[in-house]
């Protein structure tokens, strides 16, 4: 089968591009894989591309199996069914047949028994493992993936549609989450979680302020024709306190700029896997019982019920499609900031 194989992430120190090698991607012909006990063998369909697939080409997360098959926003459909998956009659929730179309996530596998994953957090599994980091993921012809960690997606969006929510929809979803019930929302970084997640606010009755780049106006007016009520750069101040900020930008000098923007008693969220050194600042920004909380993958039960709200906002997306050849090209204009919309590669388009 073809995949596109990341054989090393960049090398050398200091700050890209400058002192670091980037190594792209190579597309190869490699052995088509077998379901083993508890997997499913999925023809792919789509993979979106992740701002975590730049961070792991990139070097910036260590330990990478390797050689490694990036991507997990996994769209694909249900080839062959390994022994000990459960079958429709047997459990609701894992159920699952040949032609299935099914989502496959970052989540891939936790190991059931830590004190993590006994407590329902199994998103802080220390021997948890990760869909295109330390399992082979999307960005080819077929995968494998635990079916406990895979979910059905809904009838309402076609493959290409579908694909954003399984990483920026869920992880976005979980970083929502932590807000709890903060009517006037900030959200700093305007890119693909942001677009989804203001839908998500606004159809909850939410005030959304957005944070873009400075200047970005595209950006800010695209905030405001979802329905935020102020959009502006990320140096300004809102018009109004805030009782949330949610940060997806990897921009750690966000935290003190957002905490400034917050009521006593607000949070700011930090929504990425990576983020830039957080400069320092002075304790009174913190005073007021502030706080500041990351978000850490994601748990099954997220997805689920992130698909489920989904469709009745009902949540739009942007795409723009690539073949599977192309995945150099989108994850350079993804780090170049050349594209608006979430990058999404066609890889097999007849299915």
């Amino acid at each position: 089968m073809r995949a596109m194989v990341l054989e090393k992430p960049c090398s050398g120190s200091g700050s890209l591009p400058e002192g670091r090698q980037r190594r792209p991607l190579q597309l190869r012909d490699v052995p088509k894989p077998k379901s083993g006990k508890g997997q499913l063998l999925v023809r792919i369909a789509t993979c979106a591309v992740c701002r975590t697939d730049l961070h792991i080409v990139d070097g910036e997360l260590p330990d990478p199996k390797l050689p490694l098959i990036p991507g997990h926003q996994i769209v694909g459909y249900v080839e062959e069914i390994g022994a000990g998956v459960q079958s429709k009659i047997e459990n609701r929730k894992s159920k699952f047949e040949i032609g299935d179309r099914i989502g496959i996530p970052w989540l891939g596998w936790t190991d059931g028994e830590c004190v993590f994953c006994r407590s329902n957090r199994e998103n802080l599994c220390d021997r948890a493992k990760f869909t295109g980091y330390n399992i082979d993921g999307g960005y080819a012809e077929f995968t494998v993936a635990d079916a406990r960690f895979c979910f059905h997606l809904p009838d309402e969006y076609n493959d290409v549609d579908v694909a954003p929510l399984l990483c920026a929809g869920m992880l976005g979803y979980r970083s929502y989450g932590k807000t709890g019930d903060a009517r006037r929302l900030g959200i700093y970084g305007f890119g693909n979680a942001a677009h989804l997640i203001a839908q998500v606010a606004i159809y909850q009755s939410r005030k959304v302020f957005a944070f873009t780049r400075p200047g970005d106006k595209a950006g800010q007016e695209s905030a405001r024709s979802l329905g935020a009520v102020w959009a502006g750069g990320s140096d300004e101040m809102p018009p109004e306190k805030l009782d949330a900020a949610i940060i997806f930008a990897p921009v750690g000098a966000l935290v003190p700029l957002a905490l400034r923007a917050l009521a006593k008693g607000g949070i700011v969220v930090c929504g990425g896997i990576h983020m830039s050194d957080i400069s320092s600042f002075p304790y009174a920004d913190l005073w007021g019982e502030r706080a500041i909380c990351s978000v850490a993958n994601l748990t099954r039960r997220d997805g689920e019920e992130f698909l489920e709200i989904a469709p009745r906002v009902p949540m739009r997306t942007k795409t723009q499609t690539f073949p599977l050849e192309d995945a150099n090209i989108a994850l350079e204009k993804f780090r170049s900031g050349q594209i608006n919309a979430t990058a999404v590669l066609v890889i097999n388009p007849d299915l």
